[in-house]
């Protein structure tokens, strides 16, 4: 990566943990409604894996889909709008924080159902194999996930028709409050998408550069016709499930400890400013610009029109011709 490529990597890192510690605070002030999931920790894994990626290729993500969102491009003011419920939304307001979609961008959008990504990534991929499409198709999935029946009939298929297909398999270690050691019996993740039939690798998903190597070997071969793979990257998750989770089942110390010695973003920086690629003024510049931009997008969704009732009807059904 070179000087542009490494100052890309790290405004889109930034990006991520601004925009979600941003709507954590808004959040708690009760005008965002309903649930949210935030990514915070896990922003290498989204940036490493879609800085590969083109508005061509394809995305599906999950109930934690934040920062999938933005590392493929959508934009964050639209973002905040939508949790807001604003009608200049991305998605006008009825998608919300856990269905947030950008088909411009190759978002397909985020899905709150457990596992339910990975067939409809297999479809995506299908598609670009059947009319000889260029795109891949990537599916982001919680190491809870991956005990869903879907989720292994997708790779099975994926294999089957040597689909450009990546499986992205983030453990954080949690399925929600359940620790993955109670609800899976082989804890090598990897291991298990590769008896599928495929290309599987396990890296640190908190170290950007592994994340962004193997996600690159994979989508490569991909591309060249070299079919499905799976990557398995192990990132902690900062906050709760959800906000308003009381992590009744980890200590606050536990957590303190995780932010001390497992964020993406010093790691990051000691690299970059280690090796002299980048400098401190400049990381320090792009701070300060992202802070901007996440002041900008609360003032605007503060500010977004509202839907009225009658917009309930629009926006239902698609129309095909």
């Amino acid at each position: 990566m070179d000087h542009d490529d490494l100052l890309g990597a790290y405004r889109r890192l930034r990006l991520l943990r601004e925009f979600e510690e941003r709507t954590r605070v808004e959040f708690q002030t009760g005008q965002i409604a309903g649930f949210t999931h935030l990514y915070a920790g896990m922003e290498a894994i989204a940036v490493g894996v879609c800085e590969h990626l083109t508005d061509e290729d394809r995305i599906i993500s999950t109930h934690r889909g934040h920062g999938h969102c933005l590392a493929k491009g959508c934009d964050p003011a639209a973002m905040m709008l939508e949790l807001w419920g604003s009608t200049d939304g991305l998605c006008r307001g009825k998608g919300g924080t856990m269905h947030i979609a950008d088909f411009s961008r190759g978002m397909l959008g985020a899905n709150a159902v457990v596992g339910a990504g990975a067939p409809i990534a297999v479809g995506a991929a299908l598609a670009s194999l059947m009319t000889g499409g260029t795109w891949v198709a990537v599916s982001f999935v919680g190491d809870g996930g991956t005990n869903i029946g879907s989720v292994y009939e997708a790779m099975n298929l994926a294999v089957v028709l040597q689909l450009p297909k990546i499986f992205v398999i983030e453990d954080n270690g949690w399925g929600e409050m359940t620790p993955i050691a109670n609800a899976t019996g082989n804890r090598d993740l990897a291991a298990r998408a590769a008896a599928m039939g495929m290309p599987a690798v396990a890296v640190d998903g908190v170290d950007f550069f592994a994340v962004h190597a193997a996600a690159g070997e994979a989508i490569a071969r991909a591309r060249r016709g070299g079919g499905p793979s799976t990557l398995v990257a192990s990132a902690p998750r900062f906050y709760g499930h959800h906000e308003g989770d009381p992590q009744l089942y980890r200590s606050r110390e536990e957590i303190a400890d995780l932010r001390r010695r497992e964020d993406c973003l010093p790691r990051f920086i000691e690299r970059v400013t280690t090796e002299g690629s980048l400098t401190a003024a400049e990381l320090a510049a792009v701070d300060a610009d992202i802070a901007r931009i996440m002041d900008d997008a609360v003032a605007k969704a503060k500010a977004g029109p509202r839907p009225v009732p009658g917009d309930v009807f629009d926006h239902v059904y698609a129309r095909y011709r």
